[in-house]
């Protein structure tokens, strides 16, 4: 009954491609010691409850289209198929569980990553709604009983640690845990679309939460987006470019990803930026990619980003999309930065009841964040 009156009620939204029957249920046939010890037993109780609901599916929408369970290497498959990248869908929880560094993500070539994730804290004005001031600190207990993953407020610190400088205060730190969140998913999902048609699909876990807590979702509780959401906006562009090291660590490729149904040529301009914000021009290059397909643009060799710099990039699309993106050869705690002569500005706009914000750099500036009761985050370079 729950099956199909759950089906009937959400068998009209856009969004559906296929119904699975269950989370990763077959994977714990092999978890638990109850489960190994009585294999057949739970397997065919699995097998029974897996059916009747594909059944139920089946009758209350002909033609869905069915997969028994996530992940799952193909129907009737009752493997634990929790890292096979070969066939069917995959989880891939090893940077966040196993603490990996990020680069592991390139190690894995998913047909359809249907799961995997990286804790941030929840944004800061969401903070204060449950924690006072002198609750401000990761190992404040409030912050502790609002992070119900083992480990993972040392997780998030570690990692930071491991990427970037120590922020100086608490504010900074919640902000980072997101930059880094983003960075993190970012890094997974621009190799897995360069790798089209073998890698058709990411959906990273998680998108929102039902309670504020530090988690691994890219918009708080009660809907404000996270830095890591304004990033997703970004590298799941239907057109974008990503720079993809190689794995000898010897060149680095921009790869093209064109999702649309039409061919798309983009005009691709390479920079290479001084930690002052000053642009050393490499090369332009003009691309063409066919209609859901994804090909290599450009390559350059690691030796020509100089000491001190880093790569930066702009592209227009035939189809009038565009983007831009920069690219650490290493981690951002070696960059000695430099002042940025940031600027915010403001106007209220009494017409529209807007407010219009002004932002200017003088020098490098990668990640900055507008945080009020609106949200933003916007990447700013000198023009």
């Amino acid at each position: 009954i729950e099956v199909d009156y759950q089906v009937r009620r959400l068998s009209s939204h856009p969004s559906i491609a296929l119904w699975c029957g269950d989370n990763e249920l077959v994977g714990a046939l092999t978890w638990f010691e109850e489960s190994r010890r009585n294999r057949d037993r739970y397997l065919v109780s699995y097998d029974r409850l897996n059916r009747t609901i594909e059944q139920a599916v089946k009758k209350a929408l002909p033609g869905a289209l069915w997969w028994p369970s996530s992940p799952a290497s193909g129907y009737l498959d009752f493997g634990d198929a929790w890292h096979a990248d070969g066939s069917g869908d995959m989880h891939y929880w090893s940077v966040w569980h196993e603490n990996k560094s990020f680069d592991n993500y390139r190690s894995v070539r998913p047909r359809f990553c249907s799961e995997f994730g990286f804790q941030s804290y929840t944004s800061l004005p969401v903070i204060r709604t449950y924690a006072e001031e002198k609750d401000m600190n990761i190992a404040s207990p409030v912050m502790e009983l609002h992070q119900k993953n083992a480990g993972g407020n040392e997780r998030i610190a570690g990692t930071m640690f491991r990427y970037f400088r120590f922020p100086k205060d608490f504010p900074n730190f919640v902000y980072l845990s997101q930059i880094q969140q983003g960075l993190a998913i970012k890094t997974a999902v621009e190799y897995w679309r360069s790798l089209k048609p073998h890698c058709m699909g990411t959906i990273y876990w998680q998108l929102n939460d039902t309670w504020p807590v530090a988690s691994w979702s890219s918009l708080d509780y009660g809907g404000r987006w996270k830095a890591m959401h304004y990033l997703v906006k970004r590298f799941f562009q239907p057109v974008a470019i990503a720079a993809i090291p190689a794995e000898d660590g010897k060149t680095i490729r921009f790869s093209l990803v064109n999702d649309t149904l039409s061919d798309v040529s983009i005009d691709l301009s390479i920079s290479l930026l001084t930690m002052k914000g000053e642009r050393k021009h490499l090369k332009d290059v003009q691309a063409v990619c066919s209609p859901d397909a994804a090909v290599t643009a450009a390559t350059i060799d690691v030796s020509d980003i100089a000491e001190g710099t880093l790569l930066a990039w702009h592209f227009t699309a035939s189809n009038g999309m565009g983007g831009e993106g920069h690219y650490v050869n290493g981690t951002y705690k070696a960059l000695e930065l430099e002042p940025s002569g940031l600027t915010v500005t403001h106007e209220y706009v009494e017409a529209s009841g807007a407010v219009d914000f002004n932002i200017t750099a003088k020098g490098l500036a990668l990640f900055v964040m507008i945080e009020s009761e609106t949200d933003g985050n916007i990447p700013t370079t000198p023009s």
